[in-house]
């Protein structure tokens, strides 16, 4: 029985194409789209770095409860060694009522909800709808004010234990 022939030009082509098409993904280098993507919640993410400020707010959302609140789940951290303050949040004209703590001292975290929260902020009977999104409007003492688009989740998974 006669083996197929195939020339070295052929193989050596074949190796490179593979090689090329095996490693594609690495070629945009460190500014690659998936390379940047670093969120892992389902909350939106905001930072205040001007005039001496450094806040950031994370994984901030809403969950829409039985009666049609809505419950802030998020993080709000200080870096800087001035206080500051969290003076309310908004979300079309309607002001979510804050319980806990508001003040914001160097990296002692605002937590609302989880095992260690220690804020609640609560939109009473809005009407909240999850798989909408909401716009919410935070204000601070010193940093001011910062405006974030925040989803509405429904009470499950790991919101499932979320009260008002």
């Amino acid at each position: 029985m006669r083996r197929p022939y195939i020339k070295k030009s052929s193989i050596a082509f074949i190796a490179t194409a593979l090689a090329l098409s095996l490693t594609a993904c690495g070629g945009a280098g460190p500014d690659a789209a998936t390379r940047l993507i670093k969120r892992v919640t389902d909350g939106n993410e905001a930072s205040i770095k001007t005039d001496g400020n450094d806040l950031s707010i994370t994984n901030l959302l809403l969950v829409a409860t039985e009666d049609g609140s809505a419950v802030v789940v998020g993080t709000i951290v200080n870096h800087t060694s001035t206080p500051d303050a969290l003076l309310g949040i908004t979300a079309g004209g309607t002001t979510a009522a804050i319980t806990g703590e508001q003040n914001l001292i160097q990296d002692k975290p605002i937590r609302f909800e989880g095992d260690s929260a220690n804020a609640k902020a609560v939109f009473a009977g809005v009407g909240a709808t999850a798989g909408h999104n909401v716009t919410l409007t935070l204000a601070f003492a010193r940093a001011g004010v910062v405006t974030i688009d925040a989803i509405i989740r429904d009470k499950r998974d790991t919101y499932a234990n979320i009260t008002k």
